[in-house]
């Protein structure tokens, strides 16, 4: 069985404005492509993942995703994340994937170790039967990491509530509750008590890390 990840990226340009009151546009920016390059460097790494995928429609973060060894599934324009995404897994069953691991560019404190145990609940299966695995946001209203195969198993919807459609969707398929809880996918940054989360979390070997400890001495 094949599996490759999947990660949807935006644009940098007037991201994240819920942080607004504590960062500027600038340091917004330069924030998410910390956030992208520490997911991307921490998924390329992890073991059992035959490739990683970015999709997105910004010529920035097709360039970051190429130098880092992902490879780019271009849109001719941005749309948002369910569109970007439900594009891309048409992408990917063309090229052959049987399995795709789909996660957001904006979890910091990820790693290939968290990666590889998604992984491991699908090891051994049966490529030929569904198989559908979630795990939520902190808040177990987003999805933030979903592991699927085929890749269109279920109809895709993101942001709010998200992760309650999602398992929706799986029981209309008459499939097995796989659920599983990581702690550190389930942090995404989107508001200013998710930078604290991440700051106390105690992991200072990320370039998210880094970048926010420079914008807190600037």
């Amino acid at each position: 069985m094949n599996v490759a990840a999947l990660i949807p990226a935006k644009g940098f340009a007037n991201a994240k404005h819920r942080l607004a009151r504590l960062l500027d546009a600038a340091q917004r920016e330069l924030l998410v492509e910390a956030m992208l390059r520490d997911v991307l460097s921490q998924v390329i790494s992890a073991r059992g993942l035959e490739e990683t995928f970015v999709v997105t429609g910004d010529s920035g973060v097709s360039e970051i995703a190429s130098s880092l060894g992902a490879k780019v599934i271009r849109e001719k324009e941005e749309r948002g994340e369910t569109e970007a995404v439900v594009f891309a897994l048409g992408e990917l069953k063309q090229r052959g994937i049987q399995t795709v691991l789909i996660i957001p560019a904006d979890i910091p404190l990820v790693r290939s170790s968290d990666v590889e145990i998604l992984l491991e609940q699908i090891a051994g299966h049966d490529s030929t039967t569904p198989f559908a695995l979630l795990t939520p946001s902190h808040d177990h209203m987003g999805t933030n990491a979903l592991l699927l195969s085929p890749p269109d198993l279920i109809k895709l919807r993101f942001g709010y509530d998200s992760f309650s459609y999602h398992l929706g969707e799986v029981a209309a398929k008459g499939l097995p509750l796989r659920v599983l809880e990581n702690d550190r996918i389930a942090l995404d940054i989107d508001e200013p008590q998710d930078l604290e989360r991440f700051l106390s979390a105690g992991i200072r070997d990320s370039e998210s890390y880094g970048r926010i400890l420079r914008i807190g001495r600037s």
